[in-house]
Formats: C-alpha cells, structure tokens, sequence
C-alpha cells in the first residue's frame, strides 16, 4: 500500500562538463526538477521530471512541469491509498491530457517508493531480468568531421558499445562517412537527426544506406508516422521513432504503417514506467527490438533509466552513459560508472532506486522549492 503524504518539489541547475550541441541547439548547463516523495509509512523516495527549459524536444517544460506537479498531478495522488504504482495511471490519465513529463515524473516516484517500501531494487519489481545493461554514447554536433572522429573513437575505446552521432542538415553525410571510414565497417554506429529533415530530403537520407548504420533516429517531424512510414519504404537502414511514440497505441500504429523498426522508450516522454511497460511488453511480443533514451539526467533520473533497462526486450544498447560523462560532481552516491566493456551494473544488493542522494549538494544547487501536501 502506497500513501503519498508530502512531496518537496526542487529544481537545481547542474553545469554540463561541456558543452552539447544538437540540431535545435546547445545545452551549457542543465535545469532539474527533483522530486522527494513521503510515504504514510515514513518511506521516502527521490524522484526526476526530464522536461528540458526550452519547449524543442516536447512541448513540455521544467516550468510548465512545475506549474502542472503543483496544480494537478500531485494533487490526484497526495493523500490516495494505491495498492501498488502502477494503479496511479489510471487516476492520472482520467480527464487529463497531455503534460506526460509532469505525470511521469509523480508516477515513476511511486514506483520507487513501492519498491523502497517492499525492499525490493526497482528493477526487480519492473521485471528486469539483467544485471548489467549494455552502454551507449551519445555525441553532440562537432565543428569538424576529424573531430567527431576523434570523440567516436575515444569512445570505442572506452569500451561504449553504440556511438550515436548526433546530426543535422550540412552536417550528416561528410560527417558519418568520416566516421565509418575511420572506426571500420563493425563500428555500432548510429545517426540522430532530431526532428531535422522532412519527406523532401528522403533521397538525400537515402545515402545514409551505405554506412550500415544501425539505425536512424527520428528524422522527421516530431509527432509523425505517415512520413516516416513513407520513408522507411525508401530506406534499408532502420528507422527508430523517439518522439513520436507517446503510448503503447502510438507504438501500434508505428508496426501497422511500417513507420519505424525499433523504439527508443524514454520513461518521461510516455508518462511514466506503467506505459513504458506496455510499450516494452507489446514490441517485445510484435518482435521490435527497443532501448531507453537519455534525457541529460542526474543521477537520480538515470536510477530509474537503469532499472527499465534491464527488462528483456531493451536488446539496443541505451543512452545511459557514466555521471562523469556529463558532470563534475553528480548528486548520487555511488556514482553511475561502466566497466571497460561497456556495462553499466544494475543495482540489485538494495531495495529502491540504488543509489544514495547527496543531499547536502542538492540543497547546495537548489534555486527554488516547494513542499506539496495534502492539506
């Protein structure tokens, strides 16, 4: 039984290493909503809403987040007996549309309180079944083709074991056939355009073919799947829909147009782990491999990015890259770290979400708070 009494609600702002920089733009630093759940029990649970500042990968927003938490999805589970989490969807769905970050955020939390009350590891009570996941790089946008040659390789050599190459228009094909040139034709690479092309450009997409990519990511508009499914027709490398696939009926739709052959499943786009699940089992069973997506999270976000991943059918390696990837200083302890070949160990010695927070940094980065009650 879950009987969420208090929610304090944060945001910190914790500076990227360096720079990142994709076809909508550049990230420097990174705005975070962390959520701290308390149980009737006297359990407690940290919690993260993805939503990035600006509205260009959703339409969803830290602010927007913040004001949705505060107004209507905290509101619908403070103070409500759950027999377990996933029963919360259904009460957050009903007569409520959209803002999926904002619900995925209170709903994952649930998930790790159930699994802190039960003292079970979160990926146990998903149904993982691994205990390590296989690790992926994501590159942002070089200035230079020899420069993300040089990025892709140190990362091989680090032992990741899919390079995603981040790319946009006047910065694809030079770009890629440097670096199937240089990493040879084993190299697990990737492209992720980012919403940067539409249906006019399939013939240029078309010469992707020849670098044997494993996949393209989302290369058309955002909310799509007629065009993709066109373009996968004209295509032999694989298409993997991000954005466009919200819930398990999106995925559906996807294999019944033919618009892609693999998901990307980032819990915060879907509305939590509860449609994760769905949209995991139902690929599984139509025979569409999936991975989890990253979404600059701290280490508390990746806690729970690293549960679902050890689920059966994540078969791609996923975006859950080291702390020291992206920070200085992460706020978990241990910090996220992967094994010279390229696997992430999935927590499964403690109950929860399988890392301890910093919460002496936490309050350190802070700029604004607010405690949520029933009252």
């Amino acid at each position: 039984m879950i009987c969420v009494e208090r929610i304090v609600l944060r945001e910190i702002r914790l500076p990227l290493k360096e720079p990142f920089r994709i076809s909508s733009g550049v990230l420097s630093h990174r705005r975070i909503g962390l959520l701290e759940l308390f149980d009737s029990s006297g359990a407690s649970v940290w919690a993260e809403c993805v939503a990035d500042d600006l509205p260009n990968y959703s339409p969803e927003t830290i602010d927007t987040c913040w004001i949705a938490i505060q107004q209507w999805v905290a509101p619908r589970v403070l103070g409500r007996r759950f027999d377990g989490a996933r029963d919360a969807q259904a009460v957050l769905e009903q007569d409520f549309r959209g803002h999926n970050m904002a619900k995925a955020a209170v709903e994952m939390g649930l998930w790790g309180l159930e699994a802190t009350i039960r003292a079970l590891p979160l990926a146990r009570l998903v149904g993982g079944v691994r205990e390590e996941i296989d690790v992926g790089i994501s590159l942002g946008i070089q200035q230079t083709p020899a420069l993300l040659v040089q990025k892709a390789q140190e990362a091989l050599a680090d032992g990741y074991r899919k390079v995603k190459i981040k790319i946009g228009p006047g910065k694809d094909v030079e770009y890629l056939a440097a670096a199937r040139s240089a990493l040879g034709a084993e190299a697990p690479l990737m492209a992720d355009a980012n919403n940067a092309y539409s249906l006019d450009d399939a013939d240029h997409l078309a010469r992707f073919d020849e670098f044997k990519l494993m996949m393209i990511e989302q290369p058309l508009a955002w909310d799509d799947l007629v065009r993709h499914a066109e373009l996968q027709r004209r295509l032999k490398t694989p298409l993997c829909l991000d954005e466009s696939i919200t819930s398990v009926d999106r995925a559906r739709d996807m294999v019944a147009l033919g618009a892609g052959q693999i998901v990307n499943i980032k819990p915060g786009r879907v509305g939590g782990f509860t449609q994760s699940i769905a949209i995991h089992d139902y690929c599984e069973a139509t025979g569409v491999p999936v991975w989890c997506g990253g979404m600059f999270e701290s280490g508390i976000g990746r806690a729970y990015n690293v549960a679902l991943a050890s689920m059966s059918n994540f078969r791609k390696p996923g975006d859950t890259s080291p702390s020291a990837r992206y920070w200085e200083q992460d706020v978990v302890a241990p910090e996220w770290t992967m094994n010279g070949g390229g696997r992430m160990k999935v927590p499964l010695d403690q109950p929860g979400i399988g890392v301890a927070v910093d919460v002496e940094r936490v309050e350190h980065l802070t700029v604004r708070s607010a405690v949520l009650s029933r009252t």
